[in-house]
């Protein structure tokens, strides 16, 4: 097995694409192969990350067939380190190609107070976690239709985001997560609509996808967050599934907001964190983090 940096190009975004759905099977990240507008923009991601993070993200290569069979894609934003994607072919599985590729992308972490990863429920990827000295913090899932019979109207004004809010945005991730996302906004901007508040009670922000997912949520307050959680799933067209994901136990607020709205609660993996405590009020990115 050979380690070689991950290139910005089709082939390279492609190939991580299609060993993370191989080795995470049918989910809502990965639900349908010929999803030409998802697997597009899984192939951007990885693409952005390459530019921006070309010490971070690496993929493994079989050295006989030359095939990809396991990726890691990492990034480091102000004092933080995140994994984004890390992924290992079944077939490949037990032969220590996620220990050298985890390894790879740890080290270019070297030096960064915080680290964030979010783990699926896979028991081996959580040891794995674990052992690389990170806390595992177990989250929840808010899923379902959402009930708009059942929810309240937001309690103050959420506006429509846009580039222009990025110093916004940043300033609330410095506050609770301890870093901004600072470049990943270009691909956020590009990928989701983006919900603001800015009022004299403070600032948050969420970026949402219109088939109902929350990509990412940060606020300076618990009713802020709840104001555009509830805002963001008043959005949804009617009958969208919703999906709220990677929620720890500090993200009470969330699991209020999802039980108002009629949304199942799940366990659905870990919130893994080192040289910090959860982030809230928030509900991180599973690629940014």
């Amino acid at each position: 097995m050979l380690l070689r940096p991950l290139r910005d190009d089709e082939e390279d975004a492609e190939a991580v694409r299609v060993v993370s759905a191989a080795a995470l099977g049918p989910s809502r990240v990965f639900p349908a192969p010929d999803d030409p507008v998802r697997a597009a923009r899984h192939r951007e991601r990885h693409r952005h990350l390459a530019r921006t993070d070309p010490g971070g993200c690496w993929l493994a290569v079989d050295e006989t067939s030359g095939m990809p069979v396991g990726a890691a894609l990492s990034l480091r934003r102000e004092g933080t380190w995140g994994l984004s994607t890390f992924a290992v072919l079944p077939e490949a599985q037990g032969r220590g190609v996620g220990r050298e590729l985890l390894a790879a992308a740890m080290l270019y972490g070297r030096g960064c107070l915080r680290g964030m990863i979010c783990g699926s429920r896979d028991p081996r990827a959580a040891a794995t976690y674990r052992q690389a000295g990170f806390a595992l913090h177990p989250a929840m899932r808010l899923s379902g239709r959402v009930d708009k019979s059942r929810l309240p109207a937001p309690d103050g004004a959420v506006h429509e985001g846009s580039a222009k809010h990025r110093d916004l945005m940043d300033s609330v991730a410095r506050r609770t997560r301890g870093g901004a996302h600072g470049p990943d906004h270009d691909q956020l901007l590009r990928d989701y609509p983006l919900l603001v508040v800015d009022d004299l009670a403070g600032s948050g922000y969420c970026y949402l996808h219109p088939g109902g997912s929350v990509e990412l949520l940060a606020a300076t307050s618990r009713r802020l967050a709840t104001r555009l959680l509830t805002a963001a799933l008043l959005s949804l067209p009617d009958g969208t599934e919703a999906d709220v994901a990677n929620l720890t136990a500090d993200q009470q607020w969330a699991l209020d907001v999802g039980i108002t709205a009629g949304l199942d609660i799940t366990n659905a993996g870990y919130v893994c964190l080192r040289g910090m405590r959860p982030p809230t009020p928030y509900v991180p990115s599973a690629a940014f983090l």
